[in-house]
């Protein structure tokens, strides 16, 4: 059995147990602890299991809609590219896993996405979730 799974649990724990909150906002780009996941969800990377999370709507101080990013190149309808702002990668956003975080998961912030490309992908989100 693959022990990344009880590597998570660990880490999850304490992020429960974590106090400081982080003060983000909308259109911010954080790396989040995002964990290991089940099939086809998103899931974070390397020892903390990070994972690049765009800020796409703030409903409180401690919780978000966060998509999650990728830079592997993925261009159909479930993913949106972009560059953020003052930095040369592009980045796609995969509108397909959009979901509920909780900013104890920020762990540093990365970037931002710029104005335009936000309404763009709202338009494009918008697109999916309506067809």
């Amino acid at each position: 059995m693959n022990n990344s799974f009880d590597d998570w649990n660990r880490i999850k724990k304490d992020i429960e147990r974590k106090d400081k909150i982080f003060t983000f906002k909308v259109r911010e780009i954080y790396w989040l602890k995002v964990g290991k996941n089940i099939g086809y969800e998103v899931y974070g990377k390397g020892d903390d299991f990070l994972r690049p999370v765009l800020i796409f709507r703030k409903f409180s101080k401690e919780s978000f809609l966060g998509i999650p990013l990728t830079s592997q190149i993925k261009q159909d309808m479930f993913h949106f590219e972009f560059k953020a702002i003052n930095k040369d990668k592009i980045n796609y956003a995969i509108l397909s896993q959009i979901r509920l975080f909780s900013s104890k998961r920020i762990k540093v912030k990365m970037g931002k996405i710029s104005n335009k490309d936000f309404e763009d992908l709202k338009i494009k989100l918008k697109e999916l979730l309506y067809l």
